[in-house]
């Protein structure tokens, strides 16, 4: 009775707050003039807000940014439903069927004990939804540029193309950094292309390692922040 019960609030609460967000698209200006386009960067931003939040540590505080990014659904959903292009139920339907198909070692015969097992499982069962010819398929072009040289390693490693290990990836970062230093560079272009290599083997490095770059990348920068700040107060 207590999972049917929560699953009901569950309902409920969601039944509210889609309540709210229509009115909001009826009666408030600017909630009406928004579409998919004027929208999304304000998604992109619940999300990077809720990932500091999952960092954090701070439990109210991912409970709040999951409401933002929760609304950012329900919002995005009711305008492909004005459209009648889809709705929150076909969402949640869509999701549904991906999750089953592609988790074949819990609703199917497959067979995972690891979780590294169910990570190859998950990219042969994606590799057959894509389209033939897609090696990389639907590749989001406006990623940041860490995630999406992630995404691009992982579709290249599941496709079976140069899967690598973080202790080659770090060899590649010291090469470029020893070519980076070299008396010989003559062009801005070429530092350019390197600054490229550099960035990517680093980013093929942190995922090898099973770390987030975009993640690291940023709290790292924060640390960063918050030292030079306390030097700039200390100093003060």
């Amino acid at each position: 009775m207590g999972e049917q019960r929560r699953s009901a609030d569950s309902v409920e609460a969601i039944e509210r707050l889609d309540g709210i967000t229509r009115r909001l698209r009826r009666d408030c200006p600017w909630d009406r003039e928004q579409d998919e386009r004027s929208i999304v960067p304000h998604t992109v931003e619940e999300a990077y807000e809720l990932a500091d939040a999952a960092h954090s540590g701070d439990d109210a505080k991912l409970l709040d940014e999951l409401g933002d990014v929760l609304f950012q659904v329900l919002f995005l959903s009711m305008l492909m439903e004005e459209r009648s292009a889809g709705s929150l139920a076909e969402v949640a339907d869509l999701c549904r069927e991906k999750l089953i198909r592609r988790h074949p070692h819990v609703f199917g015969e497959e067979a995972a004990a690891t979780a590294g097992e169910v990570l190859e499982l998950w990219g042969r069962v994606k590799r057959e939804d894509e389209r033939a010819g897609e090696l990389f398929g639907s590749l989001p072009e406006n990623l940041p540029s860490t995630l999406y040289a992630k995404k691009v390693l992982r579709r290249a490693a599941s496709a079976g193309y140069g899967e690598s290990h973080a202790g080659e990836a770090l060899a590649e970062v010291k090469s470029v950094v020893d070519e980076f230093w070299s008396p010989g560079w003559e062009s801005d272009e070429q530092a350019f292309d390197e600054v490229g290599r550099l960035l990517f083997h680093a980013v093929e490095a942190a995922a090898a390692a099973g770390v987030d770059p975009e993640v690291a990348l940023r709290q790292y920068a924060r640390a960063y922040k918050e030292d030079v700040e306390a030097q700039a107060g200390a100093s003060g």
